[in-house]
């Protein structure tokens, strides 16, 4: 993924008052996915009023993130505003790559400032989703409303279509490329024609999909069903939950087996008992009421459900980062710590007050809060240091 990021100064008052946010049909799309995953107009309103009047500050886009610092003129505080967007995995590029070298005119649009919807449909059609959907834009804003996104995030994203009407590349960017890394990839790219490679298309229509599809929910029983009793010593419910779990085992090999790149997801075959108990415990509902006396599997859970086996690393290890690796979060750190008092820092934990966020191993930080003087994971990790801590002092 790129590290780089790009700066755009604050729209002005009074740009664009009237009519339609978005005038590209990409940069409408973004704005369905923004009001489609909305609970409240009235935030959507006031949003879409505070992007006219100019109350969103300039907008630095990176890798998975925009970020701006948005006034509010109803408290007269400025908040630091982030909307994030899941990065495509090097996979994905891999395959939207593949697609842009296809046809000859897809980057020549997209220098244009054109997004080709043809492009998009192959992307698709490859298994990369490049356009967000409902429920793909994570709002995160420290002001003191719940509701998502607030008006400060929808102010934001509202504008962040007025970027991409104008430059198709600022979406490429915020899904983990920028352009000159992009131009640089294509031209390191061998033209099928030239090598005489390429995949065969009765063989690529012949390939099985990236994702499997979700399995159906298992039928209940018919009325007037026989019932077997069980066997001396078989506890029914227990075997339900084997069942169940061998088969989310099952498709999550076959899912990482289909893959053409490999999988993403973390290989549970070699977990030890306690980390697998854990696992039961924060997969299935039945499992977690049976193991409810078990000393730490509370906390154990939480930290699993926000990060599978890192954040069950990070509950249960303290370890020594290289001090370069922390480096770029000591100032983000330290301009949004400014209110508590000075920071400890613990090998991979910095704790202020009843906050502390700890640094993991893949390069996330994780959010936690004391709960009757226990440290509780708090929610998902991020790997902007600073956004875990707002998620905290939010």
């Amino acid at each position: 993924m790129s590290d780089a990021a790009r700066g755009f100064p604050a729209f002005p008052a009074a740009t664009r008052r009237a009519g339609r946010f978005a005038r590209s049909w990409w940069g409408r799309a973004w704005v369905k996915a923004l009001e489609d995953t909305a609970l409240d107009e009235g935030q959507l309103r006031q949003g879409r009023r505070y992007a006219r009047a100019g109350y969103v500050g300039a907008i630095t886009v990176a890798s998975g993130r925009l970020s701006a610092v948005v006034q509010d003129y109803e408290d007269d505080t400025a908040y630091h505003t982030v909307v994030r967007l899941e990065p495509l995995s090097d996979g994905e590029w891999a395959r939207f790559l593949e697609q842009i070298g296809a046809e000859a005119g897809h980057i020549a649009a997209l220098l244009d400032g054109d997004m080709p919807t043809s492009l998009v449909d192959a992307a698709a059609d490859a298994g990369v989703r490049l356009l967000p959907g409902i429920g793909d834009l994570d709002p995160d804003c420290p002001c003191p409303g719940f509701e998502l996104p607030c008006r400060h995030a929808a102010a934001l994203a509202y504008q962040t279509s007025w970027l991409l009407d104008a430059d198709p590349f600022v979406l490429l960017l915020i899904r983990g490329r920028d352009q000159p890394t992009l131009l640089d990839a294509l031209r390191a790219t061998p033209d099928p024609a030239e090598t005489g490679t390429g995949t065969p298309a009765a063989e690529a229509f012949a390939r099985p999909p990236v994702r499997l599809p979700e399995p159906p929910p298992l039928p209940e029983t018919a009325p007037g069903t026989l019932s077997i009793p069980p066997a001396p010593g078989i506890d029914p419910a227990a075997l339900a939950l084997l069942a169940a779990d061998a088969a989310a085992r099952a498709r999550q090999l076959l899912g990482a087996a289909l893959a053409p790149d490999g999988s993403d997801d973390p290989d549970l075959s070699t977990l030890d008992t306690w980390p697998d108990t854990v696992r039961w415990a924060a997969t299935h509902p039945g499992a977690a009421d049976r193991l409810a006396a078990t000393p730490g599997i509370a906390r154990a859970t939480a930290a699993w459900r926000a990060a599978g086996p890192s954040g069950l690393d990070v509950l249960d290890t303290a370890w020594t980062p290289d001090p370069a690796d922390l480096a770029p979060a000591r100032d983000a750190l330290a301009a949004t710590w400014d209110e508590d008092p000075a920071a400890t820092v613990w090998c991979n934990r910095w704790t202020a007050g009843p906050h502390q966020l700890r640094y993991a191993r893949d390069g996330r930080w994780h959010p936690y809060r004391v709960v009757d003087g226990t440290w509780w994971p708090a929610g998902p990790p991020h790997r902007d240091a600073a956004a875990a801590l707002l998620s905290l002092l939010a």
